[in-house]
């Protein structure tokens, strides 16, 4: 991954923990900076997995590892939300 790609994961990972934090149901009190490292995490995740279907190259927008992405992150929101939550309650 040269230079440019790799800003552009970041930019994209980003936009892909705003997008799996909203999918996830309720309030989750964890830190947005915490929700844009996991988006950031999960658009790898997404890339690799895609890679390894042989979906992350087609024509146009690549629907199924956008959809993986932000399945990746609305998961990861929710652990972290999950076990963030039970350590702040005393």
């Amino acid at each position: 991954m040269e230079i440019p790609g790799f800003f552009a994961a970041i930019i994209i990972g980003l936009v892909i923990g705003a997008l799996g934090r909203l999918v996830v149901p309720g309030k989750q009190n964890i830190p947005i900076w915490l929700t844009l490292l996991i988006g950031v995490v999960a658009a790898i995740l997404g890339t690799l997995v895609a890679g390894a279907l042989g979906v992350d190259e087609t024509d146009g927008i690549d629907w199924i590892e956008l959809i993986l992405q932000v399945a990746f992150a609305a998961i990861g929101v929710a652990i972290v939300a999950g076990a963030h939550g039970r350590r702040r309650v005393r």
